[in-house]
């Protein structure tokens, strides 16, 4: 595919994007970071790397901005804990597992999936519902179960993965900037 193909699907992709969403998404990742509550990430394949490079984003530029204590987890980033629920449990226990040890309520659980429709990152949103925490979702596709029972979302309306996957990355690079401004 030649780049320019590339950019113009962006171009196209950036006009449909709902900016209230972000906008939303970013307040609610700010109150709950403003509350001294944990911001608990989760998603599989590129979106685990996704979950990951938030919560390492957030939490080393806000120590270094802020000067203040950012509390964040990404549930992927253990691969002993993600092996031990997966052979003991089930690969679909992964994160809700991980949820049950260190959730509290009114913490904020973020999940990504460019489909919406992994049952780990499913049944961790609904564990995290179910127990009183706030959710968001970061969804390409349709937004599939996750946009449905998540309280909060941020959709990216595209059944291109990569094209969500890199929206889905810049989202987690608008958060930092508006935390750390």
């Amino acid at each position: 595919m030649h780049p320019d193909i590339y950019f113009n699907e962006h171009k196209k992709l950036f006009d449909l994007l709902n900016t209230k969403d972000i906008i939303d998404a970013i307040a609610l990742i700010n109150r709950v970071y403003v509350s001294g509550k944990k911001i608990i990430t989760c998603g599989n394949g590129g979106s685990a790397h996704t979950a990951s490079h938030y919560i390492t984003d957030w939490n080393k530029m806000i120590s270094i901005r802020k000067k203040r204590k950012f509390i964040g987890f990404s549930l992927c980033d253990n691969v002993g804990l993600i092996s031990a629920f997966a052979n003991d449990l089930s690969f679909d226990e992964i994160y809700s597992g991980q949820l049950k040890a260190i959730m509290s309520k009114g913490d904020l659980v973020i999940a990504i999936s460019g489909s919406g429709n992994s049952p780990n990152v499913v049944k961790a949103i609904e564990f995290a519902n179910a127990n009183g925490a706030e959710t968001l979702c970061i969804v390409g596709y349709d937004g599939g179960e996750l946009i449905k029972i998540s309280k909060h979302k941020f959709h990216v309306p595209s059944f291109d993965m990569q094209l969500c996957e890199d929206i889905h990355l810049m989202f987690g690079h608008i958060v930092m900037k508006s935390l750390c401004s």
